[in-house]
């Protein structure tokens, strides 16, 4: 273990609820080479993913950085850093073996946002975003975003501060406008039966017309 690994304590805190679903599985993993601290352009230090297979195939993403994984620098001790990490599902054919790159760019979108803006996302949040999700050619009708607590990782207790995972959810821009007004949780308590554990789908149509 390295002298940046011992004291890393934050990561080490996530890394033990990642353990807790995977066990010893090694996740594929995406570095940042210039990090936002180091006066590089990506706030999230780096990302994990995590290939699924129940309740069906998906990616889950994991990120490093929007809390205090080395030392502590705010002055609350309650909340580490922003006080949550984002997470996103991203439904996957069983056979892909090549992880949503898209859906690290996206996640990286959103911490720039963040420590921009000074302004922290938090569950029920919503947002639309300026093209469909996927990447640039997506032809996707998932335009826009919803924020929930991870359904399995929740939150956790740290060194530093709780660490709440936030998961981000895409949205057709019908169900955003549904979602919009404090009615997000409502809205995707209503899709979960056909998004389980809100995996982002980006090949998929409405759900609010649907039975």
């Amino acid at each position: 273990m390295t002298e940046e690994e011992d004291t890393a304590v934050g990561r080490q805190a996530i890394g033990a609820a990642l353990e807790r679903i995977y066990g010893d599985a090694v996740p594929l993993h995406a570095g940042t080479e210039h990090p936002w601290a180091l006066g590089g352009p990506d706030p999230i230090d780096g990302i994990d993913f995590y290939p699924r297979t129940e309740p069906v195939p998906h990616w889950h993403l994991v990120g490093y950085g929007m809390t205090e994984l080395y030392t502590k620098q705010t002055d609350d001790p309650a909340e580490s850093g922003w006080g949550f990490e984002f997470t996103v599902r991203v439904a996957r054919a069983p056979e892909d073996e090549r992880p949503p790159m898209w859906a690290a760019v996206l996640l990286q979108s959103l911490g720039r946002y963040v420590f921009r803006s000074g302004n922290p996302f938090a569950a029920g949040h919503t947002m639309r975003v300026g093209r469909p999700l996927g990447g640039p050619d997506s032809t996707s009708q998932v335009h826009a975003l919803a924020f929930t607590e991870d359904p399995e990782l929740g939150a956790i207790g740290t060194p530093h501060g709780r660490v709440r995972f936030l998961q981000v959810v895409g949205l057709t821009l019908d169900e955003y406008e549904a979602a919009r007004g404090g009615n997000a949780a409502e809205v995707l308590r209503a899709l979960e039966p056909r998004l389980p554990l809100y995996i982002t789908d980006i090949g998929r149509g409405s759900l609010l017309a649907a039975p």
